[in-house]
């Protein structure tokens, strides 16, 4: 489907319902629902092909070459697909003859949205090794950990952060090599090679990359789960795992990308990082694989957020709540800032469908907004709305070749419109842990089920609804309250900007629901007006009376609220 960056709704949903002849009823033509209650995808089951995820993403490189695969959004420096293939195996030749990588050793990559980060990833895989990706404003304990645990053999990283790997090291007891990416004109720090010098090595022989043997079962992204109840686990994505769900999230139905033709090439925002799940498969692998441009941003500042948008005439951009409520709220928002916008996918965390109307009453044209639902175990879209969908607090129907169950505490399959813990078997579901068969035994079920530990319900069309995170639920009086939907009537609040709701002992209720909140600039608000204003509105059992102003809420760059931070310092 080609499509220009500036068309009117009517155009851009005219045209996606005519190239994907998919509307709601054809979409649902009959029950999702197994006679066992499992929940089964209305899309049709992919064929999934036995390759490695290097060579999947460079398949239609030749349809391609001179497009631009990822380009800076401050100093316009990047790569065209053509260069990003030949430098990242060069740099893959070196890997291997330099630094002795073998097949299914592990290369850490500590870096924020660069447009080198594509070539990175992309030769450490042709090198027949695996990514382990390190958030970069990790400090050098946590940074040790991850290196410990993931047995990194290199570590490819700034030369501004280049200490605080050299004093993991030391915590770690380990001396491995540093690779620094220059994208100034500093001189790279002692110690350390520079990645342009492997990268730009025209004397490299790279047959040695012939005796690369990886099979699409083998490991190739290892992130790390947040950590959200506990300290993070190693999540084992294979190729298979990341060419399914790039497979999937093509299928015409629920595609948010328009095809690269000669006079058309998507261009995606990418703002959320790379070094999580969501970013790395939706924003950068699967853009890679459907020809589209990566505009990178090392770092969120709104203005230049804003301005790039404009700019670059993005028309893909995928987001977290905290970034949408930016979108809303920032006085440099404005609909002629999102004027080339054609999608918009949400991910990482629920964002509330008043949030939502919010957003798109501030971009004034009703453009195709959805939100997913995934994890870092599965690759991580689990779920997707169809293309046009304005059920805004759903996250859609499963995957193609996903099959998702809704239970009980006991196991027990569960059905429409109940609320359980949300399960998946797919392609697209990690290996394991790594080396954590404590981790994987209470994650998988005996049957090879894979334990979400999100709370949800899926109504009879097959659309699922998150409520919350199982462990992050607060018991009232036994009744269960979803911090989420408190947080949601509370943004409802004119004065509110953000919110964050966690559970807190109470003598007799047994938990009670305290809240965190931003006011908006220049507003005032009381706690008891905003207790009443959210009580007027909740059960009895959900009602406020415990607020604490804060100037932010503290969330992961990935945007989930760090729950365990505010009950740390304020409970």
């Amino acid at each position: 489907m080609t499509s220009r960056c500036v068309v009117s709704l009517n155009v851009v949903f005219r045209t996606l319902c005519q190239s994907t002849k998919y509307t709601n009823s054809s979409v649902r033509r009959k029950s999702l629902w197994t006679q066992d209650r499992v929940l089964t995808s209305p899309h049709k089951n992919i064929n999934i092909p036995n390759c490695t995820l290097n060579e999947f993403v460079w398949e239609n490189l030749d349809k391609w070459p001179e497009r631009t695969v990822a380009v800076c959004a401050i100093t316009g420096r990047g790569y065209t697909y053509e260069q990003a293939f030949y430098l990242s195996n060069a740099f893959a030749a070196n890997l291997r003859t330099k630094f002795k990588i073998v097949d299914g050793d592990v290369v850490s990559v500590m870096l924020p949205n660069i447009p080198d980060y594509p070539l990175v990833a992309m030769g450490i895989l042709e090198a027949g090794a695996v990514i382990s990706s390190i958030n970069p404003i990790y400090t050098a304990h946590e940074v040790h950990r991850q290196l410990l645990v993931s047995n990194a053999k290199v570590v490819v990283t700034l030369p501004e952060i280049s200490n605080i790997v050299k004093e993991a090291f030391k915590l770690a007891k380990i001396d491995i090599p540093i690779i620094v990416i220059k994208t100034n004109g500093d001189p790279a720090p002692e110690g350390t090679v520079l990645f342009n010098e492997l990268s730009e090595d025209v004397h490299v022989d790279t047959s040695c990359l012939k005796k690369v043997r990886r099979s699409n079962n083998d490991v190739c992204f290892l992130p790390y789960s947040s950590g959200t109840t506990g300290l993070p686990k190693g999540v084992e994505l294979s190729h298979r795992n990341i060419v399914a769900n790039c497979i999937q999230i093509s299928e015409p139905a629920i595609k948010q990308h328009n095809e690269t033709t000669k006079t058309h090439q998507d261009v995606v925002m990418a703002v959320l990082p790379f070094f999580h799940s969501y970013g790395a498969t939706v924003t950068m692998f699967h853009r890679m694989v459907v020809g589209g441009k990566i505009v990178t941003l090392a770092k969120l500042q709104p203005e230049q957020f804003l301005q790039s948008l404009e700019k670059y005439k993005a028309n893909i951009l995928h987001i977290a709540p905290p970034l949408g409520l930016l979108m809303t709220s920032h006085p440099a928002a404005s609909p002629k800032i999102y004027q080339y916008l054609e999608v918009i996918l949400n991910g990482a965390a629920p964002f509330a469908g008043s949030d939502a109307n919010r957003l798109l009453s501030k971009i004034q044209r009703k453009i195709d907004f959805r939100q997913g639902y995934g994890l870092t175990e599965t690759s991580p879209v689990v779920s997707l709305p169809i293309i046009g969908s304005e059920h805004y607090s759903s996250v859609g129907n499963p995957m193609p070749s996903t099959e998702v169950r809704i239970v009980d505490s006991n196991l027990k399959n569960l059905g429409p419109n109940e609320t359980g813990e949300l399960l998946v078997r797919g392609p697209q579901v990690m290996r394991g842990y790594k080396n954590n068969p404590e981790a994987n035994r209470e994650t998988f079920t005996e049957d090879g089920w894979f334990r979400t530990g999100d709370m949800a319900v899926v109504d009879d069309n097959g659309d699922i609804t998150i409520a919350d995170r199982i462990k992050e639920l607060i018991k009232v009086k036994g009744f269960q309250v979803p911090p989420a939907e408190l947080e949601g009537v509370l943004r409802d609040h004119p004065s509110v900007l953000d919110v964050a709701v966690i559970g807190v002992p109470h003598p007799t209720n047994g938990e009670a629901p305290k809240a965190f909140v931003v006011l908006k600039n220049g507003q005032n608000a009381d706690t008891k007006d905003i207790c009443n204003f959210v009580n007027e509105r909740v059960a009895s059992y959900k009602r406020l009376n415990d607020i604490v102003f804060l100037d932010s809420i503290p969330k992961s760059l990935s945007g989930k609220i760090l729950r365990k931070d505010l009950k740390a310092k304020y409970c």
